[in-house]
């Protein structure tokens, strides 16, 4: 009779490691952030190229137009993503009694939406404008609000798997999901013609940025292996 197999925990990482791609994050956030404020021409013709190109398609294939409104409205949606976040929460609270996890989940969350807010208004960047729109958008542009709370809320909840030692196939599935969810709503963001490229750029920088420090700060006091059945703040 064989043992059963347990996947070991994971590993944490080493402080040079998160160091590092803390530094890049943050400093491909900031150029970014630079170039789009200082509406760098090089920028601006590769975003106006590639928005000219996709709304020319958008505006003739209209069944994919059509998916992509519901995918980006609906499933992909900032509400619906802060709404699965918030089953998270609820669900570490119930069944785990993770109480200060439940937080930190909460309030990377909540710090998203005001980094978001806040990049939005100090940038004001104005959002595509088409003589034939397909979709419609209100507030500034950069940085994506869809592709920023997907990079959180799938970050997140990627890292919560692996705390509580997901099995591998749960793991495998979970992973594919949150990378075609992050991809799959900025590219509909470009798609319907609301989005510059560079703005879903800038959600997945500020987004990942958000979730490594968020990870990076909570493992550097709870530790990160596998979670126990109960934590207590």
């Amino acid at each position: 009779m064989h043992p059963a197999r347990v996947d070991p925990p994971p590993t944490r990482r080493s402080p040079r490691t998160t160091a590092l791609t803390v530094t890049v994050l943050a400093a491909a956030s900031l150029l970014l952030l630079v170039l789009v404020a200082a509406s760098w021409h090089p920028l601006t013709a590769l975003d106006g190229d590639i928005a000219r190109t996709t709304h020319r398609w958008a505006v003739t294939d209209r069944g994919a137009t059509h998916t992509a409104r519901i995918l980006t409205d609906w499933v992909w949606s900032p509400t619906t993503l802060r709404i699965v976040c918030a089953a998270a929460v609820v669900w570490l609270v119930w069944r785990h009694r993770a109480w200060w996890l439940a937080l930190w989940v909460a309030a990377t969350c909540a710090l998203g939406t005001l980094v978001q807010q806040t990049v939005k208004a100090a940038v004001g960047r104005p959002r595509p404008v088409w003589p034939d729109p397909v979709d419609s958008a209100h507030y500034a542009a950069f940085p994506s609000g869809h592709a920023l709370t997907a990079t959180v809320v799938c970050g997140l909840l990627l890292w919560l798997l692996r705390r509580y030692g997901a099995g591998r196939a749960l793991w495998s599935t979970a992973r594919a999901v949150a990378v075609v969810s992050v991809v799959g709503v900025g590219l509909t963001r470009v798609w319907l013609g609301v989005h510059w490229a560079s703005d879903v750029v800038g959600g997945w920088l500020f987004g990942a940025l958000l979730v490594v420090l968020a990870v990076a700060s909570y493992e550097r006091r709870h530790g990160a292996g596998n979670a126990r059945p109960t934590e207590h703040a």
